[in-house]
């Protein structure tokens, strides 16, 4: 079991950035792929950005590219997600999640554990 915690979200305005944390509870926390997810009220949600074991590998939403950066610092058990130039589409609700196994993972299918969530909002 992964118990994941994200923190960083709030209120920002447009062409502002946040930092977004995604605390993993599981020593083993480099045997996962990690991913961002976000969702706003009456859509699927979608993924934005993964993150392979060792970060080498990434993988961005296109409407995402350019301003989100995904890392993560292994030692801490935590994955990040800097988010640069926000847009008003950007307001979600963002879901940091875990996937067994190493390599990158686009397929939401294959996320076993999912954190809580935190509210982006950007004003115009």
């Amino acid at each position: 079991q992964v118990q994941l915690v994200e923190s960083g979200g709030g209120l920002v305005q447009a062409g502002g950035s946040l930092r977004l944390s995604c605390a993993a509870s599981r020593p083993t926390f480099n045997s996962y792929a990690m991913g961002w997810f976000r969702q706003t009220p009456g859509k699927e949600r979608d993924i934005v950005a993964a993150i392979g074991w060792s970060g080498g590998t990434t993988y961005y939403a296109d409407s995402v590219k350019g301003r989100f950066t995904i890392t993560r610092d292994n030692a801490k058990n935590t994955v990040y997600l800097q988010m640069n130039s926000l847009r008003p589409e950007d307001a979600a609700v963002y879901y940091c999640a875990a996937a067994p196994g190493v390599g990158i993972e686009v397929r939401q299918y294959r996320y076993n554990y999912w954190g809580q969530g935190t509210q982006v909002t950007v004003s115009s």
